[in-house]
This record gives structure tokens, C-alpha cells and sequence, in this order.
């Protein structure tokens, strides 16, 4: 996907000056990364050394708000709104769109009561509005809006960053994954050897009714042959059939009148 190629540029960008700059410095970086248009991911700035070390600083808030849009949702900010940078525009409708895409996680049909609440969006006109130009035109979602049964039902969602314990659930999800595919694998696998078993017998069975309408022919073939024979040599019989020369060399009766 065009999103995912992009986002290594972007991140590139802010690592580098993530770990260029110290202290109060990374807030510009933070803010401008949190602003961007098009960056959705942010594990690998918070992962820089730099950043890192703004933990228990009075600079560490910056490093909540990076956290925040790693992991985090609108509902999140709103919640601790108190203690966090307040967030411009760009920033607002940053973390809106990663709402959209962590409930798109778990849910690929997403009910508009439940994005409205989660938004703060007070109409469907806004909310669609919202879902097209901010959310599909962007390319992070796509999906399909069904104003009959008032849902999004997602067909694509961009992924977001892991957060903190959430690998290990990722890893079990794999491992059944991978589990359920060795079996349909395996299930394939015998049908597989079924339908050639059945081409096989299919095969002899035709070969079988082949060599049975030979066996016919063959038979028809001698009886035809035979009956022929019989018939000729009926006919060739002396006496059988007189001879027309010989019928007509004897002399005919005279026929006397009946008195």
C-alpha cells in the first residue's frame, strides 16, 4: 500500500531530528510529527534514545502526547485533557482518524452511534463527511457506508502501533492462525488426493466400458460374419437354385384342353 511506503520517509524525517535535539527541543518535534497529515505510526520516534530520556523530566508531557498518538484514542485525550499539551486542529483530526482505525481492530462493522460517541460528532452528515474526505480519501480506511443499516462496514484498515503487551496477544493470534492454516492445508491436501483417487477409478471404469463395447463389436462382427457364411452356402447347394440356362434347354408341356 502507497500509505505504508510513505510512512517510512516520514519517520525517517523525525527520528533523525528526534535524535539530534534534547529536553524542551523534542517539543517541536513532537508537535510537528503529531501534526503531520500523513504519519500514522510513532513507535519508532518514541523509541529514540533522546525522547526516551524526557521520562520524569518536566518535559515529560511531550512524551505523553507522542504516547497518546502511538496508542491511544480521542476518548483517551479527553480523559486526561488536564495533564497533556492542549492540541491544535491538525492534531485533533490526527487522533480522530487513529480512533477510527483502533476501533477498526476489532470491529469491521463499525455502528454510527458508537463513532459519533467516539468522535464527539453530533450528525450522520458530519460523520459520513468525516469517514470520506478524512478518513478513505486519506487512504488509511476503505469501506463502505450503508446509511439503510446506519454502519461502516471496513474492508481496509492501516495498522497502528503495537502497545505496551499487546505482542504477546499478536503472537497467539498468529499461532492459531498459522495452526488453522496447517489444517485446512491438510484438509486440501486429502481432497486433493480424493479427487485424483476418483479420476483414477473414473478412468478405469471408462476403460473398463471401452474394452466391454470392443468385446460387443467384436462379437456382433463374428455372427454377422458367420451368418453370412450359412446364407451362401445355402444357395450354393446343387439343386438349391436351378440354373436359368438349364430351365430354359427343357421342353415345355403342352397344356391339353379341358374337355
Amino acid at each position: 500500500m502507497d500509505i505504508e511506503q510513505n510512512q517510512t520517509e516520514f519517520i525517517d524525517h523525525f527520528v533523525k531530528q528526534a535524535s539530534s535535539l534534547k529536553g524542551s527541543a523534542l517539543s517541536s518535534v513532537v508537535t510537528e510529527a503529531t501534526s503531520h497529515p500523513s504519519l500514522f505510526a510513532f513507535s519508532e520516534i518514541l523509541a529514540v534514545p533522546n525522547v526516551v530520556e524526557l521520562e520524569g523530566t518536566e518535559h515529560s508531557v511531550y512524551l505523553d502526547l507522542l504516547r497518546l498518538f502511538a496508542y491511544g484514542t480521542w476518548s483517551d485525550y479527553k480523559s486526561n485533557s488536564s495533564r497533556l499539551p492542549e492540541l491544535g486542529s491538525d492534531q485533533a483530526l490526527k487522533l480522530k482518524q487513529l480512533t477510527v482505525l483502533t476501533l477498526a481492530e476489532t470491529n469491521k462493522v463499525l455502528a454510527y452511534g458508537q463513532l459519533m460517541q467516539e468522535l464527539d460528532v453530533t450528525n450522520v452528515r458530519e460523520l459520513e463527511d468525516f469517514l470520506i474526505n478524512e478518513c478513505m480519501y486519506a487512504g488509511i480506511v476503505r469501506g463502505k457506508l450503508d446509511q439503510l443499516r446506519r454502519c461502516f462496514e471496513v474492508q481496509f484498515a492501516a495498522g497502528r502501533d503495537l502497545r505496551p503487551g499487546q505482542l504477546g496477544g499478536m503472537i497467539r493470534t498468529l499461532s492459531n492462525w498459522l495452526t488453522t492454516s496447517d489444517n485446512l492445508l491438510v484438509s486440501i491436501q486429502d481432497k486433493i488426493k480424493w479427487a485424483d483417487n476418483m479420476s483414477e477409478l473414473d478412468k478405469k471404469h471408462r476403460k473398463d466400458v471401452e474394452d466391454r463395447v470392443e468385446e460387443v463389436k467384436k462379437s456382433l462382427s463374428m455372427k454377422a460374419n458367420i451368418d453370412i457364411r450359412e446364407h451362401e452356402e445355402i444357395y450354393s447347394e446343387p439343386g438349391g437354385v436351378m440354373d436359368y440356362e438349364e430351365d430354359r434347354s427343357r421342353p415345355k408341356r403342352r397344356r391339353h384342353p379341358i374337355s
